[in-house]
């Protein structure tokens, strides 16, 4: 039977179905619909609270009845010859279709020839059935139990009526039906006793499409179908389409009081809610539009300080994890658009190994250049730059953007003496242009300053929050931006306050995050310090990244090593200053033999002699030289226990009694010690054995043995708090031949990566261990 076709009779009474409302009463029987001899009654709606899932397909008893005309059709029609199919239906868009098209479902249903669903109970034999009236008769439809025939009638209902909002909305003609229709559908899909995600993405998805197909609508229009549907977006996140809609309405009434009721809602379900922004990029689109509408009310960024702050709660920790995440990645998304066109014509650029080699020559360069960048050489970097140099100017224009260099000659000659080197150079490196030397400007649009502000000082308030800034640090450790950023001075001077939080935080998660992320990388360190393109002090946020980091577990040889190879000008200038920390700096280098150089060491000395308190540091430090070779000179004892619960005062104190350059097997089993003892250990020169023992000698501890003591046989760290990030600097101990890490939290991976690297290792105790 083909139900998609239907007699004029059918005809007529569909139309005058579609001219109805939607979402009136349910449409009454009509005297055709009656099946023969058959006395049947509708049952009525009580849903009583339930909710269905909307099916998408199931199997289902299938019986198909024309409508009787004769005597003979009715005998034929009678419930005692009816003859019942199973079926497995599947609601399609546009029709009811079987997996297996024959017999009643030879040709689909369409959802247009439906003229009514109704529920039916049987008088004598009860059972779950639906009649779905259709021109020329009736199809019935029996489910297993009356929950699935409820699920199946709600169904049908919500498939029937999304589909004839789809052709209603289709060819709009007068708005103001349009948008009745609209109301009419969002409430059908919030009273709706289905439960899915498609009952509400579906009308949304209607009007989204209805909205890019009408482009040409009044403001008025525009809020009003803003908020018609706000309802639905309450728990739903908008479609594509829509959030284009929602932007241009920011972007044209940023002032309208809509943006503030109806999308707030709607972005704060967004940040908390979004997973990946990558798989929908238009709903961080329409975030970052919405918080630049936020800037341009008259209360400017304290709207969105406040918007901020909601977000983050009124406790002292955020209780929405994504929050900041998504904040973050429309922040950096924000600020890459400010630097788009320079991105977007890098390919009209020289490469980095053209502008460190300064191969390219002027006459060479292609038209409409957007940046140069100018790479100084390293031994140049901090020189000085006389007076009767001549400087030569080169202005680059690309629209909106004007790049300016002054460069040197003496320094560009010398670039092109090292044209040879053809080492791809990394990003900070390119940008290390001395004051003195090169200076740099980047001018934006004034939207594009804007917009730059905008999201650097939301960076600049998230980095305010304590439970969000080890996040936040470790989210911007890879420097994020493009080079063209790091470039600008407005940025950096901008992003200043960010980094300055990091280098205040005590918590080593968050201050180690200004280093690089592995080596070869440059991070906020190089880019912050004396140099580095965004330094613009005199060295006071380089000289209070180095004293959190000093503080924490980076007093190492190898920390030093790299201060005393890049920065030892500038620890120099700081110290002669009296700035403290860079004094015990230059103290360190000298006691751990960092600078071979006797000139340069004797220049430190005057360094630290100028002022007071490095005088007073120095002086420690030869009193601290004199205990050492005390300490070191031959003699004293060969083995040597602690009590029980001996602390680090007391090992220090003991050391200091005499002689110990003998000591080779030390035992601090079960005292009270801890990393702190690692200074005091690192004295003693023929150290072979060491027992740590239940200590609370930790990770910190063990990156300063593997740095001096790489003589060490013997190590026993049974039952201490050390982990893999301490266990790792072990590697550098190559005449470990016995190693105990009995209960302890090594990893599998850690185990086998020490018995790789060290080739002496004979014994190791891994018991109670992840690696046992």
């Amino acid at each position: 039977m083909d139900f998609t076709s239907s007699s004029c009779g059918g005809s007529e009474h569909r139309q005058i179905e579609e001219s109805k409302p939607l979402l009136g009463g349910e449409m009454s029987a009509t005297g055709g619909s009656k099946m023969g001899a058959v006395q049947c009654r509708r049952s009525l709606m009580h849903f009583n609270g339930m909710k269905y899932k909307l099916l998408q397909e199931g199997d289902i008893q299938v019986c198909s009845i024309r409508h009787p005309r004769t005597f003979l059709s009715k005998i034929l029609t009678s419930k005692f010859l009816r003859r019942w199919e199973p079926h497995h239906l599947t609601l399609a868009d546009n029709s009811l279709t079987s997996a297996t098209p024959t017999g009643y479902m030879e040709n689909c249903i369409s959802y247009s020839a439906i003229e009514d669903v109704q529920l039916l109970s049987w008088e004598n034999a009860p059972k779950y059935c639906l009649q779905l009236t259709v021109p020329g008769g009736t199809v019935l439809l029996q489910a297993a139990n009356s929950y699935l025939r409820d699920q199946w009638f709600h169904s049908l209902q919500w498939k029937k009526k999304i589909y004839k909002y789809k052709k209603v909305l289709s060819n709009p003609n007068r708005w103001e039906v349009v948008l009745k229709e609209i109301r009419t559908l969002v409430d059908m899909a919030l009273n709706s006793p289905l439960q899915d995600d498609s009952i509400h993405q579906a009308p949304l998805e209607i009007i989204s499409k209805l909205l890019s197909e009408n482009i040409n609508l009044t403001t008025q229009e525009h809020e009003s179908i803003i908020v018609a549907i706000a309802p639905l977006l309450e728990n739903n996140h908008p479609p594509p389409d829509l959030c284009e809609f929602f932007c241009k309405h920011c972007r044209e009434r940023p002032r309208s009081m809509v943006v503030i009721e109806v999308f707030t809602p709607v972005v704060q379900r967004i940040l908390k809610h979004n997973m990946d922004f990558g798989k929908c990029p238009r709903l961080r689109l329409f975030t970052q539009e919405y918080i630049l509408a936020l800037n341009e009310l008259n209360a400017g960024m304290e709207v969105v300080k406040k918007f901020i702050h909601s977000m983050h709660g009124p406790t002292a920790n955020c209780p929405h994890p994504r929050v900041l995440p998504n904040v973050v990645a429309v922040c950096l998304a924000a600020i890459y658009s400010c630097y788009e066109e320079f991105i977007n014509s890098r390919d009209n650029s020289p490469s980095l190994k053209e502008i460190r080699n300064g191969c390219q020559q002027q006459c060479d360069r292609k038209p409409n250049i957007p940046l140069r960048l100018l790479h100084t050489s390293p031994d140049f970097v901090s020189q000085e730059v006389t007076t009767e140099s001549r400087h030569k100017t080169v202005i680059v224009t690309s629209n909106e953007i004007h790049v300016e260099v002054e460069r040197n000659n003496t320094v560009n000659q010398k670039l092109k003496a090292n044209s040879g080197n053809d080492s791809e150079p990394n990003l900070i490196d390119c940008l290390l242009i001395s004051p003195a030397c090169s200076t740099i400007s980047i001018e934006l649009s004034p939207q594009a300053e804007r917009v730059l502000r905008c999201y650097v000082e939301i960076l600049k308030i998230l980095s305010d929050y304590d439970d969000w800034r080890p996040a936040l640090a470790s989210l911007l450790q890879p420097i994020p931006f493009p080079k063209e950023a790091l470039a600008h001075e407005t940025f950096t001077k901008e992003l200043k306050h960010v980094i300055q939080r990091f280098a205040e935080d005590p918590r080593q998660e968050v201050h180690s995050c200004l280093l690089s992320v592995r080596a070869g990388k440059d991070g906020w360190f190089q880019l912050y310090s004396p140099g580095g393109v965004a330094c613009d002090d005199d060295g006071e946020l380089f000289a209070s990244m180095v004293h959190i980091l000093m503080g924490s577990c980076y007093k190492t040889k190898k920390f030093l090593l790299s201060l005393a190879e890049n920065k030892l000008g500038p620890c120099m200038l700081l110290a002669l200053r009296g700035n403290q920390t860079m004094v015990e700096i230059l103290c360190l280098m000298l006691e751990y033999n960092i600078i071979e150089n006797n000139d340069t060491q004797l220049q430190i000395i005057s360094t630290l002699e100028s002022t007071d308190v490095g005088k007073r540091m120095y002086e420690q430090l030869c009193d601290r030289q004199r205990e050492l070779k005390e300490l070191q000179r031959k003699g004293g004892p060969t083995r040597l226990t602690l009590p029980s619960k001996s602390t680090d005062a007391d090992l220090a104190r003991l050391l200091s009694s005499g002689s110990f350059g003998n000591l080779e097997n030390l035992s601090l089993a079960f005292t009270n010690v801890t990393s702190a003892c690692a200074e005091q250990l690192i004295k003693l020169p023929s150290l072979k054995q060491l027992n740590l023992w239940s200590t609370q000698f930790g990770d910190s501890g063990l990156r300063v043995l593997s740095e001096h003591l790489t003589t060490l046989q013997v190590l026993n760290l049974c039952e201490t708090p050390v982990t893999d990030a301490g266990l790792l600097a072990l590697s550098s101990m190559k005449s470990l031949c016995s190693l105990n890490m009995n209960s302890t939290k090594l990893s599998a991976d850690t185990y086998e990566d020490l018995k790789a690297k060290l080739p002496n290792l004979k014994e190791v105790d891994v018991r109670y261990t992840e690696a046992w």
